[in-house]
């Protein structure tokens, strides 16, 4: 065994001896698939902490000549696939972490020579009497040491995009770094397998990309690998029981990214909230705000609005197709929500084409920044004193809600948005931002004779009694007593019939004084 070359199952050793282990092992299942064939270059793209380390140690186990792992896939879920024995420590496996390089080198061509010269040192433990050259195309050394062997290569590369971040203003160094992987894996047969992982997909260059070969699996297209990245909510709900976690507050702070109907949850917070027994933002602790305050900083196209909004619940439309895969090339919103995306502060839903803050960790990361860069004084202001509202309008006090809902109202929209209902309704869901410890909070929700302008409907194991649900109805240049006389007339609680007792806030707004008015009535469910 070598360091770079068949580094052995050390790693993977490790993460199954660990307190807390999800078996992803059916990601060789898929792998095992691609060997050898067109479809022999993976691209995984995946936000921090989702495990593309892990993954990359089980798959350098599972394919590496320099050990015997059976005993360790033997009890797992790959350990069925008919593939399993066929391929499992066949191959000579190279598996480097970019990012050790990179740090190790002066430059970009510093970097390169480095990988050089230690892959060829661990070749020369092979085959000491071949003349290994590192001032040649490492492809060369590669075809040599595969004439000599006979066994073909799993390449696994982690933090591939680790020279896009941090050289992102070195057009040369990066285009150095596409063609030096180009050249040593493209159209090679000493190549049975190639999987890459990183945060960004790869990098264009005008319409094309130098590393046109992978198929790329990201969070904005995933193609079928969302199982075996994230954590699903099945195995969120295992670990849940095993460790007697609420599994509610689990979704609450890290559920929320969804892919081709896939719920998905971070790794690392999952392992973090099951280990302490205790729910915080542990994703986003591996880096300071700031890292998100600069792009939400950039206001293109009203950038600004859109965070707001994001923030009120209100998934907004998104052009990921601009996007060219750097972090500094952006030429309109799009890109910077499409960057967003891939580094996991927001989730995408494909169907409907638009983003949407996942869930409380990271909305609370949000909160964190926009208060760094201090363009949303107002709207802060508003989330800080959510809580106080929630208060008032559990103990019916009418009067303090219609009056702070106003004082929100003005401060919170511009002039030309001022007078409308969907305004109003934006200064509700921003409002109330507390309310979502609480709540599930649906716009528009079918009951009775019509669509409930929006519902509070508590989450399950919440205390009904102190957060009772909560029917709100809007009337824009009215009432609030046609607010409320419109929720009773047309049955609005009826989808509310599971509880005693429901809070009926009927919310009214005069244009021509822009006054608001609150009315709040207890509602007692009568089921015949």
């Amino acid at each position: 065994m070598g360091i770079y070359l068949n580094p052995g199952n050390e790693r993977f050793s490790q993460a199954l001896n660990s307190d807390i282990y999800v078996d992803k092992s059916m990601l060789i299942s898929v792998t095992n698939k691609k060997l050898n064939t067109e479809q022999k270059y993976i691209c995984v793209s995946r936000p921090r902490r989702f495990g593309k380390s892990m993954n990359l140690g089980m798959l350098a186990a599972y394919y590496s000549r320099g050990c015997d792992s059976k005993n360790m896939f033997d009890t797992l879920s790959v350990a069925k696939d008919e593939s399993y024995l066929k391929y499992l420590n066949k191959y000579n496996v190279i598996y480097i972490n970019m990012q050790d390089f990179l740090s190790g080198s002066k430059n970009v061509d510093d970097m390169l020579s480095l990988i050089k010269r230690f892959i060829l040192k661990d070749f020369s433990k092979v085959y000491s009497d071949a003349e290994w050259d590192p001032d040649i195309n490492l492809s060369f050394n590669f075809e040599e040491f595969y004439d000599r062997s006979g066994i073909p290569f799993v390449v696994l590369i982690d933090e591939w995009d680790c020279v896009m971040r941090e050289h992102m203003k070195d057009k040369e160094a990066l285009k150095a770094y596409l063609d030096f992987l180009r050249s040593w894996l493209k159209d090679k047969s000493y190549v049975a397998l190639t999987y890459m992982t990183g945060i960004l997909p790869i990098k264009k260059y005008g319409t094309h990309s130098a590393l046109n070969m992978f198929d790329e699996y990201s969070m904005i297209d995933s193609k079928g690998l969302e199982k075996n990245i994230g954590f699903t909510s099945d195995e969120v709900s295992d670990l849940c029981k095993k460790y007697e976690i609420n599994s509610e507050k689990m979704k609450l702070w890290y559920d929320g990214y969804r892919l081709n109907g896939i719920e998905l949850y971070c790794p690392r917070s999952v392992v973090k909230a099951v280990s302490s027994e205790s729910f915080g933002g542990y994703w986003t602790e591996t880096e300071t705000y700031e890292a998100l305050a600069k792009y939400i900083a950039m206001n293109f196209d009203g950038l600004h609005d859109t965070i707001e909004k994001l923030l009120a619940q209100q998934p907004q439309p998104v052009n990921t197709r601009t996007f060219t895969n750097d972090m500094i090339t952006f030429a309109n919103k799009d890109d910077i929500l499409t960057l967003l995306i891939h580094l996991g502060y927001l989730g995408y839903d494909a169907e409907n084409k638009t983003v949407y803050i996942p869930n409380k960790e990271i909305a609370d990361e949000f909160v964190v920044s926009m208060q760094a860069t201090g363009l949303w004084k107002e709207t802060i202001d508003t989330v800080m004193k959510s809580r106080k509202l929630l208060e008032d309008t559990l103990k019916c006090n009418s009067e303090a809600v219609g009056e702070a809902i106003e004082k929100v109202h003005e401060r919170n929209s511009s002039v030309i948005n001022y007078n409308n209902e969907q305004s109003l309704r934006f200064i509700i869901l921003i409002a109330y931002y507390y309310a979502k410890e609480h709540y599930d909070i649906v716009q528009e929700m079918p009951s009775g004779k019509g669509f409930a302008d929006i519902m509070f409907i508590p989450k399950p194991k919440t205390d009904i009694q102190a957060y009772p649900p909560m029917v709100v109805e809007l009337k824009w240049n009215n009432s609030a007593e046609a607010a409320i006389s419109q929720i009773r007339n047309k049955n609005y609680p009826a989808a509310l019939e599971s509880f005693d007792r429901v809070l009926l806030v009927g919310i009214g707004y005069e244009k021509e004084g822009k006054k608001h008015q609150c009315i709040i009535e207890e509602y007692k469910i009568t089921v015949f």
